[in-house]
């Protein structure tokens, strides 16, 4: 007899076991034909109610943990992530919450516990469950690092889901059958995998990695939850996520809709039940080993070895009252980690290695913290950009590698901002051009193409031209793809801008649409780029509020931090104006729910919108993504590494040529070859 027929179900007044029951409908009926009893059984699955099992208790029962998708293998224990119990248990059929929602921290079990839910749903409340993931990618090696280990190393589900075969669809990588249901999983930016099949369960896994909309048909939260229509009262949705930035948030704006779970555990000392909060996480200055929790009620210090008996006396409490009583939330942070995960000796650590860069400050507080990022929008002050400026000794100073340039098109004129970038994102501003006459002026369009052969002078000699030029096509986009098109894709990249943020993939694409070259309209004749212009407004106020260093640290060998952008001196104030003429704000809509938009705050932003355009250029041609070689071969065409070279065998004679080094600008003409994989 199989796992299920074995394995005691709660029984109440009459109600009768399996065997009883398969013996009294065989009785009853006479069925003298092959295959009776198992069409008695997939009846009685039918008919049968809701098991009154809850998703903690079938894991510690049925679930095994495998070497390959764990850390700890063996069996699973509920109570060495005693804060999941109640999580687990409010996906049980028969907890009355549809709508769960869980913002959490890296590190606290939350996919196990979700693994846990479907291994559930397999063994014991079939029907039709739904995995979403951020990407179709992510879902498959999903499927194949833990889902595959769940049902293999689990006996009560390795006999419910078949062996994947060749010929049998009814377990593939992505589709997972098993009586009376069956598990989809797809990615969130796939609209014909959201739209699958109606679906019971959905579990939407870090919901903040998924696209705004899917396939450009909305988005995929609100396409998901679509197929539990015919499911009313008895759908359940599982939304997991580590939250990202605030008002962009979808866990957050979800767990603010719910009750707003914490779990609160109880002081050892004096017994003040309280939630954790970082803020009373507290070591020596300079020592994170020495960090301790300080108790809310008592203040006294609490040792890491006192967590355990913590959390195993820990309990939820909400926190608010939701508009949907059948929505709850749950919120934790990495200072719940148990003994052995994530120590707040390591947390403390973590927390001091990111000070003085927002992007690990912002990882810091989304993975630590489980809380949202609060993106600082606020536009620096243009006078104290202006007495920042410098004097460069030459058109390109000495850190910058390659160049590229932003278009901006208007009505009169094409500007264009050329920058030079180097290691760490460090970037400065190489030229600003103004092309007049507009889109409707072919001089403007030849001008425009002179300018990609335009050369500038390195400070170590070498001559380059622009790697790549990004065009904005939001204005005359006909006519943009059409001279785009006559360039060819080397150094050209048309972009069309975005709303929202996306600091996984802010360039995407490229993308093919209709242009019209000659007056001859051509099917997908030109490729576009679609850029988050959002993120890039916001890295660059973030690395124009880095502090410039002063002379003295200059002269005592210090680098500036990565990220500076430095401007010349020969900039006016009417440019700086327009390089910070925007500013990010927060808008509520009627229900409450917060998003940022970036706003004017002047007419003309010609030179920060340049600045993206330009930037998105270096993300099209990788340098985001160069590794140490690239970086090197960048340095030995400028000539930076054969003066340092040079510079370093003879310090005391800087002004006499010596072989390898380029002392002065080569002739007129002569290019640095731009490398294959900016191609």
């Amino acid at each position: 007899m199989s796992e299920s027929s074995s394995t005691p179900w709660p029984t109440s007044g009459s109600r009768l076991n399996e065997e009883d029951h398969d013996h009294d409908l065989t009785t009853d009926l006479d069925l003298g034909f092959d295959g009776a009893e198992d069409m008695l059984r997939a009846w009685r699955r039918g008919v049968r109610p809701d098991p009154d099992l809850t998703v903690s208790a079938w894991a510690d029962a049925h679930r095994w943990l495998s070497s390959r998708a764990s850390a700890e293998p063996g069996r699973y224990r509920t109570a060495r992530t005693p804060y999941l119990r109640e999580i687990m248990d409010a996906l049980s059929p028969g907890h009355p919450a549809q709508r769960i929602t869980f913002m959490k921290a890296a590190q606290v079990g939350a996919t196990e516990a979700g693994n846990n839910w479907i291994g559930f749903v397999i063994h014991h409340a079939p029907g039709p469950m739904l995995a979403v993931l951020p990407t179709v990618e992510m879902a498959k090696r999903t499927s194949r690092g833990r889902i595959d280990p769940l049902i293999a190393d689990s006996p009560a589900l390795r006999e419910r889901v078949q062996p994947a075969r060749s010929r049998d669809a009814g377990n593939s990588m992505l589709s997972k059958e098993f009586p009376g249901g069956i598990l989809v999983l797809t990615g969130a930016n796939s609209a014909t995998g959201l739209r699958s099949m109606p679906a019971r369960y959905i579990f939407l896994d870090e919901v903040d990695a998924y696209p705004a909309s899917a396939d450009e048909e909305g988005d995929p939260v609100t396409l998901a939850e679509a197929r539990t229509t015919t499911f009313a009262h008895r759908r359940k949705v599982f939304m997991v996520s580590t939250p990202t930035i605030r008002g962009l948030s979808r866990i957050e704006r979800e767990f603010e809709a719910s009750d707003q779970r914490r779990y609160f555990v109880p002081c050892p000392h004096c017994g003040h039940m309280q939630w954790l909060q970082f803020e009373r996480l507290r070591w020596d200055k300079g020592q994170p080993e020495t960090a301790m929790y300080h108790c809310a009620g008592c203040e006294a210090p609490i040792a890491e070895h006192h967590k355990t008996a913590m959390l195993e006396n820990g309990e939820w409490r909400a926190t608010a009252v939701p508009a949907d009583p059948r929505a709850i939330g749950f919120h934790l942070s990495a200072l719940y980690s148990p003994i052995g995960w994530k120590s707040w000796a390591q947390i403390a650590r973590d927390w001091l290695a990111a000070q003085g860069s927002d992007e690990m400050l912002r990882a810091a507080r989304n993975t630590l913290l489980g809380e949202t990022w609060v993106e600082s929008g606020e536009a620096p002050d243009w006078q104290r950009l202006a007495d920042r400026r410098e004097a460069y000794t030459t058109q390109i100073p000495a850190g910058g590698l390659f160049l590229t340039a932003g278009a901006d098109v208007q009505k009169d004129r094409i500007e264009v901002d050329v920058w030079a970038w180097g290691r760490g994102g460090t970037s400065w501003l190489v030229d600003h051009i103004v092309i007049p006459g507009g889109p409707d002026d072919p001089s403007c369009w030849d001008k425009l193409t002179a300018l990609l052969g335009q050369t500038w002078v390195h400070e170590h000699g070498a001559v380059m031209t622009l790697a790549k030029l990004a065009i904005d096509t939001g204005y005359e986009s006909a006519a943009v793809y059409s001279w785009a098109r006559q360039q060819g894709t080397a150094q050209v990249a048309p972009v069309k801008g975005m709303e929202g943020f996306n600091r996984a993939t802010p360039v995407s694409g490229p993308t093919f649409v209709d242009a019209t070259v000659n007056g001859r309209k051509l099917k997908r004749g030109a490729r576009l780029w679609t850029v988050a212009t959002a993120t890039f407004k916001a890295e660059t106020y973030r690395h124009l509020r880095l502090e410039r260093l002063s002379d003295e640290d200059r002269a005592n060998g210090m680098s500036s931090p990565p990220g500076t952008v430095h401007l010349p001196d020969w900039v006016d104030s009417e440019w700086l104006k327009q390089l910070v003429a925007e500013q990010l704000v927060t808008i509520r809509n009627k229900r409450g729910y917060a998003r940022q938009e970036w706003q004017k705050m002047r007419e003309r932003n010609e030179a920060l919108d340049t600045r993206v355009y330009a930037r998105a250029a270096a993300w099209i041609l990788g340098a985001d993504r160069f590794d140490e070689r690239m970086w090197r071969q960048l340095e030995t065409q400028a000539g930076v590494e054969t003066a340092a070279v040079a510079s370093e065998t003879e310090p005391d004679k800087p002004s006499e040529p010596r072989a390898g080094r380029i002392t002065t600008p080569r002739k007129r003409g002569w290019r640095v070859s731009t490398p294959r994989y900016m191609e």
